[in-house]
Parts: C-alpha cells; sequence; structure tokens
C-alpha cells in the first residue's frame, strides 16, 4: 500500500505517524517552512492522494484545490467541521472520521467538569499545595453535584453517554435537540432558553456547523443563571466567548467546565484568574487507549479505500 501519498498535516498521534510511515507513503506537511508550503504543495501533488487532519487541522477549500489528486480525508477526530464537505462532495472526495470509539472518555470528561466545576476540586487542590489549609483553616463549602437537573444540548452517541452517566447521580436528565425523540426518562426542550432556563448543569454535546454556532448565546448564559453550570465538550464556537467571559466576570453566570476554545489554543486570560471555572486544553478523547482505537478506525478506513471496500466509518 506504499503507493498511497498520505499528506499528514500536523503531528497528532506518534502511534498513528508510525503506522503511517509503515504502511504507506507518508509526507508530512510540517516538512516544510510556512513560508515555502505552497511550493511544497505544489512538488507533491501529484503523490497525494489521501489527507489526514484533526480537529483543528483538516482539508478546507484551498488545500483541497491544492491536490487535484485527492480521493480520501481521513479525519483524526469525531468532528470534521473544519472540512469542507461540499467541496469533498463535489469532487468525489471521501472523508471518514473516528466516531463511538471516543464517546465514553469525553462524556467521562464532562461529568468530570461538572463535579470539578461544582466541588470546586482544583481550586481545593491549590488550596491545599499553598499551605493555606494548615494557615487559613478548613476550605469553603462548595455544592452538591448529584440531584441537579442536567440539560444537554444535543442527545447524540455523546450526549446520551453523559446522560446515561448523570442518571447515576440521580441527576433529572433535560435535553434539546432538532428533532425530539421518545426518551421516556428524559425531558425534552423545544429550544435552547427553555432549556437552560430548567437546568442546573448545561452541556454542550452537538456537532458544530452553522445552526449550531453560538448556539450559547447570552439569552442563554442568562437563563442558565447565577446558579448554573455550563460544560463544553463540544467545539469552542458553540460557545459565544466574550459573552460567556462576560457572563463569568459578572457572576450571570454560576460556572464552566471548559474542554474546548473557540481560539485554541488561545484561551481569554480574562478565564484564569477566576475561582469559578475548571479549564483543560481540548482533552476531551486524550487517553491512550481512545488515541490508538482513532488512529486504528483512521489507519483501517485508509486500507479500505485502496482495498476498494467499504469505509468502516464513511462521512462522504
Amino acid at each position: 500500500m506504499e503507493s498511497l501519498g498520505v499528506l499528514l498535516l500536523h503531528p497528532m498521534n506518534a502511534y498513528l505517524e508510525q503506522e503511517l510511515d509503515r504502511r504507506f507513503r507518508l509526507i508530512r506537511l510540517w516538512d516544510s517552512p510556512p513560508d515555502a508550503r505552497a511550493d511544497f504543495l505544489r512538488s507533491n501533488a501529484s503523490a497525494i492522494r489521501a489527507v489526514v487532519g484533526n480537529a483543528g487541522y483538516n482539508a478546507d477549500s484551498a488545500l483541497i484545490d491544492a491536490l487535484p489528486s485527492l480521493e480520501i480525508v481521513a479525519s483524526f477526530s469525531v468532528g470534521i467541521d473544519r472540512v469542507d464537505l461540499a467541496k469533498c462532495r463535489e469532487r468525489g472526495i471521501r472523508v471518514t472520521n473516528t466516531p463511538d470509539v471516543l464517546t465514553d472518555d469525553v462524556a467521562d470528561l464532562a461529568v468530570g467538569l461538572a463535579i470539578a466545576a461544582l466541588r470546586k476540586i482544583p481550586q481545593a487542590d491549590r488550596y491545599v499545595r499553598a499551605g493555606l489549609w494548615k494557615a487559613k483553616g478548613d476550605y469553603t463549602l462548595t455544592t452538591r453535584f448529584s440531584g441537579k437537573r442536567v440539560g444537554i444540548i444535543g442527545l447524540g452517541r455523546i450526549g446520551l453517554a453523559v446522560a446515561t452517566r448523570v442518571e447515576a447521580f440521580d441527576c433529572p436528565v433535560n435535553y434539546y435537540q432538532r428533532t425530539k425523540k421518545e426518551y421516556p426518562n428524559y425531558t425534552y426542550y423545544p429550544s435552547v432558553v427553555e432549556l437552560a432556563a430548567n437546568s442546573d448543569v448545561l452541556v454542550v454535546a452537538c456537532p458544530l456547523n452553522e445552526q449550531t454556532r453560538h448556539i450559547v448565546n447570552r439569552e442563554v448564559i442568562d437563563a442558565l443563571g447565577p446558579k448554573g453550570v455550563l460544560i463544553n465538550i463540544g467545539r469552542g464556537p458553540h460557545v459565544d466567548e466574550p459573552e460567556l467571559v462576560s457572563a463569568l466576570v459578572e457572576g450571570r453566570l454560576g460556572g464552566a467546565g471548559l474542554d474546548v476554545f473557540e481560539d485554541e489554543p488561545n484561551v481569554p486570560e480574562a478565564l484564569f484568574t477566576l475561582d469559578n471555572v475548571v479549564l483543560v486544553p481540548h482533552v476531551g478523547s486524550g487517553t491512550h487507549e481512545t488515541r490508538q482505537a482513532m488512529a486504528d478506525l483512521v489507519l483501517g478506513n485508509l486500507e479500505a479505500h485502496v482495498l476498494k471496500k467499504p469505509l468502516l466509518t464513511p462521512v462522504v
């Protein structure tokens, strides 16, 4: 399968890179300096039949136009909002992603962030490390997670996994998505504002597209209120970030647990000094087990394409 030229857009996983190099003809985009990328692509364009990207680096319109021999885009992520799907369909380029294998880890993190935000676990850890327990006495009281009303935006694979987990904490589950489905144990709300108004914890778990960009805006944040907590394990642009920051600073929102941001890895510095926020650097799927499973899906999709077999996880 060495004849398949694969362009890897960014260093993303050592095992994936090693296996791509072993099984195919691997071309690393970062082998060229940024100001010489156009020439680098031109010189390799005829050989590149596959692109491997991820949530941060993927096949946009300009890259697709630069690669006339491109046949498949295999994304090392479940989110494909950075892939120009319309252009791929127009050109007959196949697109795959890595669903399912990361569901449990992302759902685990959503629950972990909610508990960490309400119980102030990172803040309490810092309190102990700074010697303040001995110097100032017991840490401040926090808020219980068990029994809180959890609202979920998007009851897909990850949303359902979050719902299953929070049920174990006796949390009533509410949800919003475009289509109401028959979930007898969960309450549907026809708008995100109504969902937020009836939730203590609001979890963003929907795909990112033009309809869901800034789905959490000022109105939603105000409906969640000064005792509410926002958890984002979806994509940064799901949330109007300046509105979120101002609401947290002004106390109009009780707290937040954030795995994703609008302009990663740039995080608003105003969040760094806030005591009501838990921040992690987009690590939802960041376990050894899940990243290897994701890599295996990418490799399996590329091999299926070469062998003209059905793709494992086709999007286009």
